[in-house]
């Protein structure tokens, strides 16, 4: 097991005490914190730390296995969280991407990988870290709008139309850009633009849903909804199609 997956307890330690503070900090102020988006700021530097280590540990990016994207993913949601605290000035955002972020953590806590410095041939492409990394970055914006659109149907009264609204945008934006560097990538490697396979129909079902959301109208409880209806198709896009019996036929199966 690599030096830097046996530190990552102790690391995500740090970054979820600093992410709490700043999560109970915004609570308990009224207006913006500046307190409460340094700590955030912090836990975000502390996680882009280590996973600069880890990449520098094992001489490759530290994208290949689920594990490695979840680390992605947890530092990613932080970062959308202290995005959403900033301009949206929401004091309880930051708590729930906190709480994601830890869930996210402590599975890689609970299961830990082992790691080795190789990739293979399909995966030694210059489209490796940007289609993955544009991924994991879209997912997290996704998430963050998943959140309020839950605020939303829990409080219909709550002003989160706008700011779901725009976190759909972006994260549409860089998922539309992921679908394309995998388009390209998968045309280097397999000589094909696009196979079908499960990853890629999900992928587009995914993004199907986020569409139609975004022509439902903002604020709406339909519009909600079908925001949660997206995350749970980003889910199988993600993770859940490897359950899937087609998996192991998959071309996206890199493990």
């Amino acid at each position: 097991m690599m030096l830097g997956w046996n530190i990552f307890p102790y690391v995500a330690g740090v970054v979820f005490a600093l992410a709490l503070l700043g999560a109970v900090v915004a609570l308990r102020s009224r207006n913006r914190s500046r307190v409460a988006i340094i700590m955030s700021v912090l836990a975000v530097v502390v996680m882009s730390a280590f996973v600069a280590a880890l990449w520098l540990t094992l001489e490759r990016p530290p994208l290949r296995t689920m594990g490695e994207t979840r680390l992605w993913y947890s530092l990613f949601l932080l970062l959308a969280g202290v995005f959403t605290y900033i301009r949206w000035s929401y004091r309880w955002v930051l708590s729930f991407s906190t709480l994601m972020a830890t869930v996210f953590m402590t599975i890689n806590i609970l299961r830990p990988e082992l790691h080795d410095q190789t990739l293979m041939p399909a995966l030694q492409s210059v489209w490796f870290v940007p289609h993955v990394t544009v991924y994991m970055f879209s997912y997290a914006l996704l998430g963050c709008a998943t959140l309020l659109s839950l605020y939303g149907l829990v409080r219909p009264r709550a002003d989160v139309g706008e700011a779901v609204e725009r976190l759909i945008y972006g994260g549409v934006a860089f998922f539309s850009v992921g679908m394309l560097t995998g388009a390209l990538w998968a045309k280097e490697a397999w000589g094909a633009y696009w196979s079908w396979d499960a990853k890629e129909a999900w992928a587009a079902v995914t993004w199907a849903i986020y569409l139609i959301a975004l022509h439902l109208g903002a604020g709406r409880r339909r519009f909600y909804l079908c925001v949660v209806l997206g995350f749970v198709a980003l889910q199988m896009c993600w993770w859940g199609i490897s359950y899937l019996p087609s998996a192991a036929d998959s071309v996206h199966a890199y493990n």
